[in-house]
């Protein structure tokens, strides 16, 4: 018997030993800078910021060059062929637009960088003089990487906006910037058509799809695409490229306040990013397959379009509702964008992995039995392992699971995905840790902003914790400074904390024709050094690694002298299996928050049918008192677990049936939700939460 004993006792010690041995790896540390006192930290690895990975690189243009002649044979844009669209109609009268989507058709780097010289001259050609500017309004797709090269080749200044920005964003943001040149899709020209009275400077459309209006009452000619190509390879004209510090997009954020601010990149800017992240992710090359999706709008995106290129990559493109075999667009029977692509790289926003983490859990859920058993145990195993235990799934057993549970998981993103990086919004630990696990690839979790070219912080490709952000770019310094107001300070016990600063090569010029928001928050300190202050606040770990733990503008002090953190509260509210979204509300004439919640209906029915409360459709579920109070009491359950004060749970709660989505105007393209558009739409339901 003591032997057995023993024999249990010796690994757990061994392990103790090993763990308590084990040195800290220091991702960032400490530097000396300018500007306002406070903790600053950059990458243990480059003692000053990036500007550029590629000697003699000191463009965006310049870059997409050189991999065109380095690559020239090689496949680099993918767009997959249309064979069928057809319109399918439901029991109750609605009707869905399905595709059947072939195989990818592919262009070479040399024909693609022929392409591009032949729009850039076409649109010489069209009239187009350097000076002006051009926005580019449409999906992601290949035509919209195209165009932005040809823009890149003549020093044009490219205006990016959001294919789902409303009629007022979309005026203010042409006719501040006064484009003169708009390129976009047929989906969206209908949209400029309507609001064609209404833009001062536009005379020229330029539409990517072959059918489209001949004239929008005779304010602007449309050319087609294709026909602008043909103009310019029958005249060519020479490059005119610019420099480092010349201006490459006016990006449009959607913003989640007010009218939409353009930020201005240089060259320089969106470079230094792409320079930082290169020396992120692990073995990027040539054999790496990358499925574009997200908005090229968007920065995350088009600094990821720029990076592939530059390594010898492949761009497939692809969209959120075609990714995969079970997507919305995809025809029962065919096959998803992931799955004929087979990526090996891609980028995401939290919101898109949380659905593969909740399409995932449904169909384990929907088969039960012994499938279901054998999901959970080798999940519970992965997991221990995970976490650092030496008792769970290694080795031949880790291989074991693979092969038999998580081998189909995979498939759903084509089976091949090695590396994720994730922007734009918080990501939460459940989340990443079943990403991790069924697909067996790390997630380099990222902050960052479009003031800053997505450049601050990156989680390592061996770093497993999750809830932090990483320690700063190769670009970045990244500062905490004092925010006595909200009770962080740099010299807080055990760790440093205060609002984010960001300094370095990818920190932006800042906002065109606003002079007065440039200076409120673009500092320039006394060695010549740029900070953008970013509102959100965040705390160092000792390894130097970043975690963002609450936000400026999301505080709310109650009556009684609380102060509510939005952002933090919703956070950590939004992994309830029963929230699709969810928006706090704090009142300061009142001492307790309310919250809209949008429901998912798949964990909502599930309930329903398990209770058995009999209910017509899924809206009057969400108004049945019981429904409610199941919701009320679960999220009340996940704040005291998360460590929230009484007060910054929600005493009440709206339940939706409706999801908010871009088109709404509810959420912002990248799916954070617009709060005052929110608050302005459920005014009366929140003033009935609080009688």
């Amino acid at each position: 018997m003591t032997g057995y004993i023993v024999g249990a006792l010796v690994p757990i010690v061994f392990t103790l030993l090993l763990r308590s041995s084990k040195k800290v790896k220091k991702r960032g540390v400490p530097v000396d800078v300018g500007g306002e006192p406070g903790y600053t930290i950059r990458n243990s690895r480059f003692p000053s910021p990036v500007e550029t990975s590629w000697e003699g690189i000191s463009t965006l243009a310049e870059l997409f060059e050189q991999a065109c002649k380095q690559h020239a044979d090689k496949p680099l844009l993918g767009t997959r062929k249309l064979i069928l669209r057809e319109v399918e109609v439901t029991e109750d009268g609605r009707s869905f637009e399905k595709l059947h989507l072939g195989d990818y058709e592919w262009l070479t780097y040399g024909k693609t960088f022929e392409t591009v010289c032949d729009f850039a001259s076409g649109l010489v050609q069209l009239g187009h003089k350097r000076e002006e500017r051009v926005a580019i309004f449409a999906d992601t797709r290949e035509e919209w990487f195209i165009a932005l090269q040809a823009c890149f080749r003549l020093n044009v200044t490219v205006v990016t906006i959001y294919a789902s920005l409303g009629e007022e964003a979309l005026c203010h943001s042409l006719n501040e910037t006064e484009v003169t040149t708009v390129i976009s899709g047929n989906k969206e020209l209908k949209k400029l058509v309507n609001i064609s009275g209404q833009l001062d400077t536009v005379t020229r459309v330029i539409c990517m799809d072959d059918e489209f209006p001949s004239s929008a009452n005779g304010r602007w000619t449309i050319s087609s695409f294709a026909d602008v190509k043909s103009v310019g390879r029958a005249s060519p004209v020479d490059a005119d490229l610019p420099l480092s510090a010349d201006v490459a997009v006016i990006m449009y954020t959607s913003g989640s306040t007010g009218l939409p601010k353009g930020v201005m990149m240089t060259h320089g800017n969106v470079l230094a990013t792409v320079s930082a992240v290169m020396t992120i992710v692990p073995g990027l090359g040539s054999k790496d397959v990358y499925l574009a999706y997200l908005p090229l709008a968007h920065i995350l995106e088009l600094a990821a379009e720029n990076l592939i290129p530059a390594v010898g990559g492949i761009i497939g493109y692809g969209t959120p509702l075609t990714l995969t075999d079970t997507s919305n667009k995809i025809k029962r029977g065919t096959k998803g964008d992931a799955t004929v692509l087979s990526p090996t790289v891609m980028a995401a926003v939290p919101a898109i992995l949380d659905r593969v983490r909740d399409g995932v859990r449904k169909k384990v859920d929907a088969k039960g039995g012994l499938a279901k058993k054998l999901f959970d145990l080798a999940y519970s195993r992965r997991l221990s392992a995970i976490n650092g235990s030496w008792f769970g799934a290694w080795g031949l057993e880790k291989f074991l699971w693979d092969f038999l549970v998580f081998k189909k998981v995979r498939a759903v993103l084509g089976g091949r995905i090695r590396f994720l990086l994730s922007g734009g919004a918080p990501l939460s630990a459940d989340t990443q840790r079943f990403i991790n696990i069924c697909l067996g690839a790390p997630i380099g979790q990222g902050y960052g902003l479009t003031e800053t070219c997505a450049g601050a912080t990156f989680s390592e490709v061996d770093d497993t914790s999750v809830g932090r952000v990483g320690s700063p770019l190769p670009c970045s310094f990244v500062k905490l400074v004092d925010w006595p107001e909200g009770g962080y300070l740099i010299n807080d016990s055990p760790m440093p904390r205060g609002e984010i600063v960001v300094g370095g090569s990818s920190v932006t010029l800042g906002y065109f024709k606003n002079e007065e928001k440039t200076k409120e928050v673009y500092k320039v300190d006394e060695r010549g050094m740029r900070w953008f202050y970013t509102g959100d606040v965040g705390q160092f770990h000792a390894d130097g690694c970043l975690e963002i733990i609450d936000r400026k503008k999301d505080i709310v002090k109650l009556q009684h002298g609380e102060y509510v953190s939005l952002g933090k509260v919703e956070a950590a509210l939004s992994i309830n299996p029963y929230v699709d979204n969810i928006m706090l509300h704090a009142d300061p004439f009142h001492s307790y928050c309310v919250a809209l919640v949008v429901a998912s209906q798949h964990a909502v029915e599930d309930w329903a049918s398990k209770q058995g409360v009999a209910f017509t459709d899924f809206a009057e579920l969400c108004e049945k008192e019981e429904t409610i109070k199941e919701v009320l009491s679960s999220l009340v359950q996940i704040g005291k677990k998360a460590g929230l004060e009484k007060f910054e749970i929600p005493a009440k709660i709206k339940l939706l049936s409706t999801p908010w989505t871009p088109e709404s105007g509810l959420v912002t393209a990248a799916l954070k939700i617009k709060r005052e558009a929110i608050r302005k739409a459920f005014s009366e339901d929140l003033a009935k939460l609080y009688t």
